[in-house]
């Protein structure tokens, strides 16, 4: 199906805000759903707004995703960012146990700046290719996600090569993130 021409005004607009401890990857997903390249240096991030028309399921919408500091130094600015957001991406390092024990943190947090019981979010488990150094496994992931009703966006290797054989997409990427939170974030029916 052909992509249809940007409409130039009244679009929906989406405030995503990509949380997790800092050196995880947050600023390399964002960067590579924005630019479509990786960037294998970490450079600590403050608070970085990026903004995108996109596509999705033949609707066109601004997203507004902001890239935020992991560092603890950082974390009155968290609150007031949070207050803004429409969804969360919230982001771990399956080779950094400690990244992976805040998202419990990160997700009451966000819970209560909003005020809600539940809130649309997203885990991601980031640096999976890292095999090597891997702390964190697929099913203690899944577990994180199933405990805090997020969706967990994340493709394993061993799935990548099952859909490669099956003659579909492989690896994650994060568009398919943004996609999933954005769809549950437009009121029904869209």
């Amino acid at each position: 199906m052909a992509t249809s021409a940007v409409p130039s005004d009244n679009l929906p607009t989406y405030k995503l805000v990509v949380v997790g401890d800092g050196g995880v990857g947050k600023s390399a997903l964002t960067i590579q759903f924005f630019q479509k390249i990786f960037v294998p240096d970490y450079d600590p991030t403050i608070e970085d707004s990026y903004l995108k028309h996109t596509e999705i399921d033949n609707q066109w919408a601004i997203l507004d995703v902001l890239d935020t500091a992991g560092q603890e130094e950082f974390s009155a600015m968290r609150e007031q960012y949070m207050r803004t957001g429409d969804g969360f991406l919230i982001v771990y390092s399956v080779t950094d146990k400690a990244s992976f024990e805040h998202v419990d943190r990160f997700h009451q947090l966000i819970l209560r700046v909003k005020d809600r019981e539940s809130f649309p979010m997203i885990l991601v488990a980031n640096k999976v290719d890292l095999m090597h150094l891997r702390k964190i496994t697929r099913e203690q992931g899944k577990e994180m996600a199933t405990k805090h009703n997020a969706t967990d966006s994340r493709k394993e290797p061993e799935e990548e090569e099952e859909n490669q054989m099956a003659g579909r997409p492989g690896h994650w990427h994060p568009q398919t993130a943004v996609r999933d939170i954005v769809t549950g974030l437009r009121p029904w029916p869209w």
